[in-house]
Formats: structure tokens, C-alpha cells, sequence
């Protein structure tokens, strides 16, 4: 790897021209520059493409065409990156600064496979209410996925020589699935310790709660053992429950050192 690698971002969209705004201007805004950019979208009609034809001086491949679904757009980007990392920070996801690839420490680690950092997540109504739920292991491996989801979608690079496809077997839960199985074959996974992304709540997987749930349990119980899954969702619903009474807060709160006088989008 190259003491400064290009990075693929891939953003998948549809429908969300506002949104796609928001991110576009996150990503074209990085002071890092070896950006490779890729826009699929699902055959808008809203106007998005107006906006990606706004923008495709600065993007380096877009398409727009009908899919079967976010996994399958995803799938179509992976086919068509050239970069040494993949990340997808699709519509409505941002970078939490414009300085956030530049501060990922890719030349103490030439030979790592997957990079990983925080999340800040963020209210539909724009309000910060903290950092994801799961206090990140600096020593990430696949184990720690038994609980689900320790690390979001949106902070996470991984080679392109590891990334495989999504299982489209999966619906809602298929980036569970592909983050495990890079991550079972990575060989070096080094924590940031950095705010990657801002993440909005409410998305596609949140919005088909009880499918995702299903997806999320099988592919825990294939991975990890029935009685594994017994357990960590038992100890995710009582999680849930402390939530839910305000006995434990939603999310951590957000370290000061993390900002270190960023300049945020």
C-alpha cells in the first residue's frame, strides 16, 4: 500500500437530493485528496440527478439506473472501485470533519487492511446526542461482533483486496454480514481514534426494525452459535430496556480530544 492510498467513498442514493447535497459537499470538501468518488443512484426522480450533474466535475463515477435494493447499488460500486480502501458514506451521511481522512494514520500502518473509528449520532432534527451506544474495542476483530454492530457502517475502511460483496440474501442487515466476513480475513485492524462520520438516525435498517432484527439474529446464530445469539440478544433487549427507562443513556458522550480543534463541515 502507498504511504498516501486512495480511498474509494462510495455513496449510494435515491431519492434524497437534499441529502446527497449534505454529503457531496462533505466528501469534495476533505483536505486528503487522493479521493476516489463514486455516486449509484437508484433512478431518482426528485432532482437528484441535478444535483449529481452539479457536482460530476468532482465525482468520478456516477450511474443511475433501477436496483434491487441498497446492497445491490453497493455491490455495484464495489465492481467499479480502484481505490486501496472502500468506505460508504451514503445519503445524508457526512464526514465529522474536513479533516477527518487526512487525521487516519495510513502511513504508520502501510500494511493494515481495515481502518475503524466513532461515530457522532445525530438527531432527524440536526441535534448531536453523542457517540454510538458501544464503547469501540481499540483491538477490533470479527469476535466482537456477537453483540451486533460495534463498529457503524459509515467509519470503517476496508481493503479493497479483502472486501467482498453483500450477501443480497439480506435485506436490511447484509452490512453486518460483510463487515464480519473482511474482517475475519483481515490480518492488521487498526483503531483511529478519531470521530469518522456523522450518522443520522432513522434510516433504512431503523425504519424495518423487526426485519432487520430477524436478518441480524441469523446471521449472529451462523456466525457466532445459537447460544452466543441467546445471549447477546438477551443482553441487548435489557440494554434496550435500561434505555428506555433512562436508567443508561442512549449514547457516550463525546470526548474532547476527539474534536483536537477540528473544522467541522
Amino acid at each position: 500500500m502507498q504511504m498516501m492510498p486512495k480511498i474509494s467513498i462510495v455513496t449510494v442514493t435515491y431519492n434524497c437530493k437534499e441529502q446527497l447535497r449534505e454529503t457531496i459537499d462533505s466528501i469534495v470538501s476533505q483536505t486528503y485528496k487522493n479521493i476516489e468518488f463514486l455516486v449509484i443512484d437508484g433512478g431518482s426522480t426528485d432532482g437528484t440527478l441535478d444535483v449529481v450533474k452539479e457536482y460530476q466535475a468532482k465525482i468520478d463515477y456516477w450511474i443511475s439506473e433501477p436496483d434491487k435494493g441498497i446492497y445491490d447499488a453497493m455491490n455495484k460500486g464495489l465492481k467499479t472501485v480502484t481505490g486501496d480502501f472502500v468506505l460508504f458514506l451514503n445519503a445524508g451521511d457526512v464526514f465529522f470533519s474536513k479533516r477527518t481522512l487526512q487525521q487516519i494514520p495510513f502511513e504508520k500502518n502501510f500494511d493494515a487492511d481495515v481502518f475503524y473509528g466513532e461515530t457522532l449520532i445525530v438527531s432527524e432534527k440536526g441535534e448531536c446526542l453523542g457517540l454510538g451506544q458501544k464503547t469501540l474495542p481499540k483491538d477490533l476483530t470479527w469476535s466482537h461482533f456477537k453483540n451486533g454492530m460495534v463498529v457503524c457502517h459509515q467509519s470503517i475502511f476496508i481493503s479493497t483486496q479483502i472486501a467482498g460483496t453483500y450477501n443480497l440474501n439480506f435485506k436490511y442487515s447484509a452490512d453486518i454480514d460483510w463487515v464480519l466476513n473482511a474482517l475475519k480475513v483481515a490480518n492488521k485492524i487498526v483503531f483511529t481514534e478519531t470521530i469518522i462520520s456523522r450518522f443520522v438516525t432513522g434510516g433504512f435498517s431503523t425504519q424495518n426494525k423487526w426485519d432487520s432484527w430477524v436478518e441480524r439474529w441469523y446471521i449472529l446464530k451462523t456466525n457466532f452459535g445459537l447460544l452466543s445469539c441467546i445471549l447477546s440478544h438477551i443482553v441487548f433487549i435489557f440494554e434496550m430496556l435500561l434505555v428506555k427507562f433512562k436508567i443508561k443513556p442512549g449514547y457516550r458522550e463525546i470526548d474532547p480530544k476527539l474534536f483536537s480543534n477540528e473544522e467541522l463541515i
